[in-house]
């Protein structure tokens, strides 16, 4: 150990009095930028300690980058851990990229909300405290056909609410098969256990008869629940009951009938080349006594658990205590309700709800702006150290959502002689606005599919950082 070299480091109060780093100190907390000085001094103490620094040349050679690690330091101190990311993978409804986008007008009335005082639960005709479901209630009921609804933080408390109301200590009869796990490891099972109500599982994992329900039915049976596996699909020897015969055993027996819809499906997809979803209003029609499903997903809104059906249970659910734990809050509100109104036309909500438009959007379009992105990243990339092509990749819904669904799609294809593939992923999510990518058989995959036009820009301005930063490594 060269000890030296523990004398030449230098102080705190001479580095915060360089210009380079006081300039920080405009616009970043003092705080900051004295814990990431800090750090970095004790950083090189560290290495002269454990001998990874032993010369004087050494020493300078660390000390020369001293004030470009610490004004990176604070700039990632002082960021947003939340921060938006470019979505590159071609999955629509990323679970672990934030789900589905809001409309730009969903973000406009956020914005505004945000900066002002609410009629949240105020009744402005009668000058008097008002309920905060009111304010979508209408237009889930128009859009839906339903009695009542309400809406909570998410679907998982949306199931819950439900069972806790209509079947608290009593049982609820469901198959076997659909007992789904729905994502962080929340399972069905769980969710009616917290809920206080008895699971009564009938049928077998690949076949369920009408007869398996008929027979569990006894003198504490609550209720018929029936689960929509939106994230699997169980194929070959396969057999469970339909809707319809569901809810005939539930009517024949004076027993409601539950059915958790799971996306949120609200218009036909067929008619856009997608699989059949079923749609909360063909459950509604069919007699479905309470339905529950997200907001976000296929919805394509917040993240929200709604709940619509027969008056006389909502009613009773909104007296449930833990309707105030799950409440929603006046941005959920908002959001919902600007995406929901798109739901009255249609062409409107294809043409300004995100997810609708990437599940939509024509592949022909796709192809197009990828071979143009992928003309400008090669116009970028001057010394060739990445290779660019057009390939032919298939996107997928995400969220839990039409699991065996492939759509058609285009992508920018990238390899590289000069660098390992997982190496340009890594450096992709660490430039400003982080990119995330697909990668497979040691390639890498862009799919515009879900990367809003205006995104283009900040990824040529990614590919020039990252590019820079290989030209410095193999320099």
């Amino acid at each position: 150990m060269n000890r030296k070299l523990f004398s030449m480091l230098p102080k705190v109060d001479d580095i915060l009095g360089t210009q380079e780093v006081s300039s920080i100190l405009d616009t970043v907390s003092r705080v900051i930028v004295l814990e990431a000085v800090r750090e970095e001094i004790e950083a090189m103490r560290k290495a002269i300690a454990e001998g990874v620094i032993t010369s004087e040349q050494e020493f300078k050679d660390l000390l020369s980058g001293l004030y470009g690690r610490i004004i990176y330091k604070v700039r990632d101190k002082n960021d947003n851990k939340l921060k938006s990311v470019i979505n590159c993978t071609g999955t629509v409804v990323h679970t672990n990229l934030g789900r589905s986008l809001l409309s730009n007008e969903a973000a406009e009335k956020l914005s505004e909300l945000s900066r002002s005082y609410s009629n949240l639960e105020y009744d402005l005709f009668y000058g008097k405290r008002g309920s905060r479901y009111s304010h979508i209630e209408y237009i889930i009921r128009k859009i839906t056909g339903a009695e009542a609804t309400i809406v909570v933080n998410n679907n998982a408390a949306a199931v819950m609410l439900v069972l806790s109301t209509m079947a608290k200590e009593k049982e609820v009869v469901v198959s076997r098969g659909e007992l789904v796990e729905i994502g962080g490891s929340f399972r069905i099972p769980d969710v009616m256990e917290q809920s206080g109500a008895k699971l009564v599982d009938v049928g077998t994992t690949n076949k369920t008869h009408a007869r398996d329900y008929e027979n569990a039915i006894g003198e504490d049976t609550a209720a018929l629940l029936k689960v929509h596996t939106s994230n699997y699909r169980i194929v070959g020897f396969t057999e469970s009951v339909s809707l319809d015969d569901m809810v005939s055993i539930g009517k024949k027996n004076e027993i409601p009938v539950i059915e958790d819809i799971g996306s949120g499906v609200l218009i036909d997809l067929t008619k856009y080349g997608l699989s059949y979803e079923p749609t909360v209003q063909e459950s509604l029609k069919k007699g479905v006594d309470i339905v529950t499903f997200s907001g976000d997903k296929l919805l394509g809104g917040p993240q929200a658990g709604i709940i619509v059906g027969k008056k006389e249970y909502i009613d009773k659910m909104k007296k449930n205590p833990l309707t105030r734990a799950f409440r929603v809050d006046k941005f959920t509100i908002t959001a919902l309700e600007t995406t929901l109104k798109y739901y009255l036309d249609e062409e409107e909500a294809i043409k300004n709800i995100p997810t609708l438009r990437m599940l939509t959007k024509a592949v022909d379009q796709i192809k197009v702006d990828v071979e143009s992105l992928k003309c400008e990243l090669e116009a970028i990339d001057e010394n060739k150290l990445l290779q660019y092509s057009t390939a032919n990749v298939y996107s997928q819904v995400g969220g839990g959502a039409m699991p065996l669904e492939r759509i058609p799609s285009y992508a920018v294809e990238i390899t590289s002689k000069n660098i390992s593939i997982n190496n340009l992923e890594n450096m992709l999510r660490k430039v400003e606005v982080p990119i995330i990518s697909r990668i497979y058989n040691d390639k890498m995959y862009l799919d515009l599919r879900t990367v809003k036009s205006n995104d283009i820009d900040k990824i040529k301005q990614g590919f020039i950082q990252v590019l820079k930063q290989i030209e410095g490594e193999l320099s």
